[in-house]
């Protein structure tokens, strides 16, 4: 595995589905998700913790990161779209319904609508990171 393109499409990754998350989950779905939250409100931040928000950006690039370039050779947009819509597929359902079946977090609503965020949000991070893989590459 190429350490600097793992590393270079990590960040570019990381960036990416801040702003994604951003878009999505801090913009488009901001209300729908607080109208159909779980029962627990418990947990009611006034304030973005940044630090852990900014690291689980990074780490999310990193993931794909590694995956695309260590096992899938993934260096173009549209398999890294469609790459990051599978996994985010997959790993969105999977911890989404185990919170869903263990916590109070989710209503069956917002559990669905944070899957398909996840999709979608996975694609672009996914088409960034595959771009960013074969950036320079003849």
């Amino acid at each position: 595995m190429n350490t600097q393109k793992f590393i270079v499409s990590g960040i570019v990754g990381g960036v990416v589905s801040f702003l994604v998350g951003w878009l999505i989950w801090g913009t488009l779905l901001m209300g729908y998700m607080k109208d159909h939250h779980g029962i627990d409100v418990t947990v009611n931040r006034t304030e973005m913790i940044w630090w852990a928000l900014i690291a689980g950006n990074l780490f999310n690039g990193l993931t794909l990161s590694y995956i695309f370039n260590k096992w899938a050779n993934i260096t173009t947009i549209s398999a890294g779209a469609m790459g990051g819509a599978v996994l985010g597929l997959l790993m969105g359902a999977a911890m989404d319904l185990s919170f869903y079946a263990t916590t109070q977090i989710y209503s069956i609503h917002s559990m669905c609508a944070d899957i398909l965020g996840g999709i979608v949000a996975s694609a672009i991070v996914g088409a960034a990171v595959g771009w960013a893989n074969g950036w320079g590459k003849k």
